[in-house]
Protein backbone atom coordinates (compact mmCIF):
# COMPACT_ATOMS: atom_id res chain seq x y z
CA UNK A 1 0.00 0.00 0.00
CA UNK A 2 2.59 2.63 0.87
CA UNK A 3 4.79 1.48 -2.32
CA UNK A 4 1.54 1.82 -4.26
CA UNK A 5 1.56 5.77 -2.84
CA UNK A 6 4.94 6.37 -3.53
CA UNK A 7 5.07 5.17 -7.04
CA UNK A 8 1.53 7.34 -7.95
CA UNK A 9 3.74 10.74 -6.24
CA UNK A 10 6.67 10.13 -8.15
CA UNK A 11 4.35 9.52 -11.24
CA UNK A 12 2.42 12.41 -10.05
CA UNK A 13 5.57 14.89 -9.43
CA UNK A 14 6.92 13.51 -13.18
CA UNK A 15 3.18 14.89 -14.71
CA UNK A 16 3.40 17.86 -13.20
CA UNK A 17 7.24 18.30 -14.64
CA UNK A 18 6.10 17.27 -17.95
CA UNK A 19 3.65 19.61 -18.04
CA UNK A 20 5.82 22.52 -16.79
CA UNK A 21 8.09 21.81 -19.54
CA UNK A 22 5.41 21.92 -22.16
CA UNK A 23 3.91 24.89 -20.98
CA UNK A 24 6.96 26.81 -20.77
CA UNK A 25 8.25 25.64 -24.16
CA UNK A 26 4.62 26.80 -25.45
CA UNK A 27 5.23 30.04 -24.23
CA UNK A 28 8.71 30.60 -25.17
CA UNK A 29 8.05 29.77 -28.32
CA UNK A 30 4.83 32.11 -28.78
CA UNK A 31 7.48 34.89 -27.52
CA UNK A 32 9.45 33.87 -30.33
CA UNK A 33 6.92 33.63 -32.90
CA UNK A 34 5.78 36.69 -31.86
CA UNK A 35 9.14 38.25 -31.92
CA UNK A 36 9.40 37.29 -35.41
CA UNK A 37 6.32 38.87 -36.41
CA UNK A 38 6.94 42.04 -34.64
CA UNK A 39 10.30 42.59 -36.40
CA UNK A 40 8.79 41.81 -39.76
CA UNK A 41 11.78 39.13 -39.92
CA UNK A 42 12.80 35.17 -39.48
CA UNK A 43 16.06 33.66 -40.42
CA UNK A 44 17.46 30.32 -40.46
CA UNK A 45 18.43 30.38 -36.92
CA UNK A 46 15.26 31.72 -35.87
CA UNK A 47 13.90 28.63 -37.59
CA UNK A 48 16.08 26.12 -36.03
CA UNK A 49 14.94 27.07 -32.52
CA UNK A 50 11.53 27.07 -33.65
CA UNK A 51 12.36 23.30 -34.31
CA UNK A 52 14.17 22.95 -31.23
CA UNK A 53 11.60 23.65 -29.15
CA UNK A 54 9.20 21.69 -31.58
CA UNK A 55 11.59 18.74 -30.76
CA UNK A 56 10.64 19.61 -26.54
CA UNK A 57 7.20 18.88 -27.31
CA UNK A 58 7.82 15.75 -28.85
CA UNK A 59 10.10 14.62 -26.44
CA UNK A 60 7.37 15.24 -23.83
CA UNK A 61 4.94 13.74 -25.45
CA UNK A 62 6.91 10.72 -26.31
CA UNK A 63 7.66 10.58 -22.32
CA UNK A 64 4.12 11.18 -21.68
CA UNK A 65 3.10 8.22 -23.68
CA UNK A 66 5.69 5.65 -23.54
CA UNK A 67 7.31 6.44 -20.25
CA UNK A 68 10.47 6.31 -21.84
CA UNK A 69 12.41 9.12 -23.26
CA UNK A 70 14.69 7.51 -26.90
CA UNK A 71 18.45 8.96 -26.35
CA UNK A 72 18.36 9.85 -29.81
CA UNK A 73 15.50 12.87 -29.11
CA UNK A 74 18.53 14.62 -27.13
CA UNK A 75 21.09 14.28 -29.67
CA UNK A 76 19.10 15.90 -32.63
CA UNK A 77 18.54 19.18 -30.36
CA UNK A 78 21.86 19.29 -29.18
CA UNK A 79 22.78 19.00 -33.25
CA UNK A 80 20.62 21.87 -33.97
CA UNK A 81 21.49 23.92 -31.03
CA UNK A 82 25.28 23.44 -32.10
CA UNK A 83 24.44 24.45 -35.88
CA UNK A 84 22.08 27.32 -34.87
CA UNK A 85 25.23 28.61 -32.60
CA UNK A 86 27.22 28.49 -35.79
CA UNK A 87 24.55 30.76 -37.78
CA UNK A 88 24.43 32.70 -34.93
CA UNK A 89 27.98 33.86 -34.17
CA UNK A 90 29.21 36.74 -36.45
CA UNK A 91 33.12 35.91 -35.66
CA UNK A 92 33.51 32.42 -34.93
CA UNK A 93 37.44 31.39 -34.65
CA UNK A 94 38.16 28.87 -37.63
CA UNK A 95 39.14 26.32 -35.19
CA UNK A 96 36.24 27.34 -32.83
CA UNK A 97 34.00 26.83 -36.06
CA UNK A 98 35.74 23.49 -37.13
CA UNK A 99 35.45 22.04 -33.22
CA UNK A 100 31.64 22.81 -33.78
CA UNK A 101 31.58 21.10 -36.64
CA UNK A 102 33.10 17.70 -35.01
CA UNK A 103 30.78 17.85 -32.11
CA UNK A 104 27.60 18.21 -34.73
CA UNK A 105 30.00 14.99 -36.41
CA UNK A 106 30.17 13.40 -33.55
CA UNK A 107 26.36 13.41 -32.24
CA UNK A 108 25.30 12.48 -35.61
CA UNK A 109 27.39 9.63 -35.49
CA UNK A 110 26.36 8.60 -31.77
CA UNK A 111 22.22 8.61 -33.23
CA UNK A 112 24.09 6.26 -35.87
CA UNK A 113 25.05 3.81 -32.81
CA UNK A 114 22.51 4.00 -31.05
CA UNK A 115 19.84 3.87 -33.83
CA UNK A 116 22.03 0.28 -34.98
CA UNK A 117 22.36 -1.04 -31.66
CA UNK A 118 18.17 -0.30 -31.12
CA UNK A 119 17.68 -2.50 -34.37
CA UNK A 120 20.86 -5.11 -33.81
CA UNK A 121 20.70 -5.55 -29.80
CA UNK A 122 17.57 -5.07 -28.59
CA UNK A 123 16.74 -4.89 -24.76
CA UNK A 124 15.53 -8.23 -23.26
CA UNK A 125 11.76 -7.30 -22.90
CA UNK A 126 11.82 -6.22 -26.92
CA UNK A 127 13.01 -9.60 -27.63
CA UNK A 128 10.52 -11.23 -25.37
CA UNK A 129 7.69 -9.20 -26.33
CA UNK A 130 8.86 -10.02 -30.11
CA UNK A 131 8.44 -13.71 -29.48
CA UNK A 132 4.87 -13.89 -27.43
CA UNK A 133 3.52 -12.40 -30.76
Amino acid sequence: MRTALIGRSFSTIERIGLLTILVATLFIGYREVHQMVVSGHAGVSDLLLLFMYVEVISMVEVYWSAGKLPVRMPLYIAMVALARHMLIEQQIPALDLLGTALAILLLAIAVVVVRYGHLKLPYRDAIDARDLS
